[in-house]
């Protein structure tokens, strides 16, 4: 239950953190970057609609196609998101009304905007939701064509952001381009941030309590190489895994504290796929081992 309550705080920051961005930093100055709230603030100004009904009407829409092709989880997590969006955004426009830019700078806007927008849609992306709208064309894109999430925001966002030329300036649709391009690397590079674990390979003579450690506290798998040292011609045991930033330092501290001696090397993964211990079973194993 707790587990479930920590999700969808997450979710909700994520989305309030988007909705923010896009009533600030979008809206003022309507910079249409590509998305479904940029597509509903186009559609604002020929309709005589507030722009967070066109928001939800739009996303009601996209969550049954995306229900229908991604899967109930990611569609019931994007319902939620897609719901705390337009409520986000109608909260702004009470408490805000006719809200100017607080920059006055069409450039510092978008930069804003990309850079707020960016971690709130990265973390949705990561716990596998979105906030509606385009990131559902995105997020289908990415699971049939194989393709970047940020890469696949971008293709879909371009086609809103071009779109932009219907309704304002040209300067305003060069910015418009030029930031759903720059969002779709920014969600790219916080996705990989977020998802980023740790390949460490260590050798050492005290191998074991290492290999207990990883079990046992860490939860974590382990594998074994055997390795011949070349200034020495000794066989020793090389433990490779694979560890999340968590765990990367607590392994760190417990080598440094059990062998300070020990040859460790560290590699970067953006991307792993394995299936996580029990930290029950790992337990089990223990009392095996001693009994």
């Amino acid at each position: 239950m707790l587990r479930l309550i920590r999700e969808y705080a997450i979710l909700t920051a994520a989305t309030v953190l988007t909705a923010a961005a896009t009533y600030f930093f979008m809206f003022p100055l309507h910079i249409a970057i590509g998305s479904g709230t940029a597509l509903a603030m186009i559609l604002g100004t020929v309709l005589p609609i507030p722009i967070s009904v066109i928001s939800f009407t739009l996303n009601v829409i996209l969550l049954i196609v995306g229900f229908l092709t991604v899967g109930r989880e990611f569609g019931a997590k994007t319902v939620y998101a897609s719901i705390v969006l337009p409520l986000s955004l109608g909260v702004f426009e009470l408490l805000f009304p006719d809200f100017r830019s607080l920059t006055e700078d069409p450039l510092l806007d978008m930069m804003c905007y990309i850079l707020l927008s960016g971690i709130g849609t990265a973390i949705l992306f990561s716990r596998n939701a979105s906030s509606g709208g385009l990131d559902i064309v995105a997020k289908i894109m990415n699971q049939y064509l194989r393709m970047d999430i940020g890469r696949a925001m971008g293709i879909a966002g371009m086609v809103i952001a071009f779109s932009s030329i219907l309704c304002y300036d040209t300067k305003t649709v060069v910015l418009s381009v030029l930031g759903t391009y720059f969002g779709g690397i920014m969600v790219d590079r916080f996705i990989f941030g977020l998802n980023i674990k740790r390949r460490v390979c260590v050798i050492s003579e005290k191998s074991q309590p290492i290999i207990d450690f990883l079990l046992t506290e860490l939860h974590s798998g382990a594998t074994l190489y055997e390795s011949i040292g070349a200034y020495d011609n000794v066989t020793r045991r090389e433990i490779v895994t694979i560890v999340n930033k968590q765990e990367y330092r607590r392994l760190m501290d417990y080598i440094k504290a059990v062998d300070p001696r020990a040859f460790v090397t560290v590699i970067s993964v953006n991307e792993a796929q394995y299936q996580p211990k029990n930290p029950n079973e790992s337990k089990k194993r223990t009392k095996k081992d001693g009994a």
